[in-house]
């Protein structure tokens, strides 16, 4: 195949993973004027359209589908095989993405990777903060982490840290006046601290007793995307936050916030690593792993 095919090749199937011009161009490093110029050149060669394009979208067509399914994973396979081979360095290096909650980030990710980062400077890791299901494989992460729960069972799982449970608190001002809830239905008459999830929807407050599950959509005055700025909320007495409980236990033991609910919020399987199976780890991802691992 000549090297004009495999270029052009590889501008389509970054269009069409970014569905944009702008953004594929800044990755590729090319004008957005050359990429257009390169893919409107390989559809005439090729003889048929492979995007569909508006003043506001771009999108594969059946065709364009077709070849981004074929060409992109035999990129992806060629990319890792390069990498497969820079690892081979005296010193592990290269960028490990990772997907998870902001708590995970803080009080997992952050303490155990400080020691790794230190000793190999030729390793990088991105953390992007995310409550969703995220797919690693279809983002592209090398790994993400969620409690052991919510992990596919086609995907390795390691445990990075202890039992978790969730606490609901709010502050002694907010209570004043207002009767404490004694089960999860009495908060609906709170004014709750709702989290917005990536998808949209807000997150429905989870609880368990004596084997009853129940789960509450909450309302209140104050909607965010994050735990930090629900319990920055909280701890003003502007309403109830359900959070984990490491990140409020100082807050607890110094009566700034009194927790309900206790009952009915029971440990959970804590934090794990998850990757997929046919993943071949590179000695940076290695080291990561070995480093994350919990020794509880």
């Amino acid at each position: 195949m000549q090297r004009r095919n495999l270029d052009d090749l590889l501008a389509f199937v970054a269009v069409g993973r970014e569905r944009s011009f702008t953004r594929a161009a800044g990755k590729l490093g090319v004008s957005q004027s050359a990429l257009s110029h390169t893919i409107r050149d390989l559809e005439e060669r090729l003889g048929v359209r492979l995007l569909t394009r508006t003043t506001r979208s771009v999108a594969p067509t059946q065709a364009g589908e077709r070849l981004l399914q074929t060409a992109g994973p035999r990129f992806d396979e060629i990319d890792a095989e390069l990498a497969a081979i820079t690892e081979l360095r005296a010193k592990p290096a290269g960028t490990i993405r990772i997907t998870a909650t902001e708590y995970a980030a803080d009080a997992i990710l952050l303490p155990k990777l400080a020691q790794l980062l230190r000793d190999y400077p030729d390793i990088k890791v991105e953390i992007s903060i995310d409550y969703g299901l995220t797919d690693i494989v279809a983002q592209r992460y090398d790994a993400g982490v969620r409690s052991g729960e919510q992990v596919a069972k086609d995907m390795i799982a390691m445990r990075i840290g202890p039992d978790q449970r969730m606490a609901v608190v709010g502050t002694p001002s907010y209570f004043k006046g207002r009767s404490e809830p004694k089960k999860p239905q009495d908060l609906i008459n709170h004014n709750c601290i709702a989290l917005r999830l990536p998808h949209g929807g807000l997150y429905a407050w989870e609880f368990e007793k004596s084997g009853r599950e129940l789960r509450v959509r909450v309302e209140g005055q104050l909607t965010y995307n994050t735990t930090a700025q629900m319990l920055n909320a909280a701890v003003a007495g502007l309403g109830l936050a359900y959070v984990p409980e490491g990140l409020v236990q100082a807050h607890m033991t110094k009566g700034r916030l009194r927790r309900v609910l206790g009952d009915w919020c029971p440990p959970y399987s804590g934090y794990h690593l998850y990757y997929p199976s046919r993943r071949q780890p590179s000695a940076a991802f290695a080291l990561l792993v070995d480093a994350l691992r919990y020794r509880g």
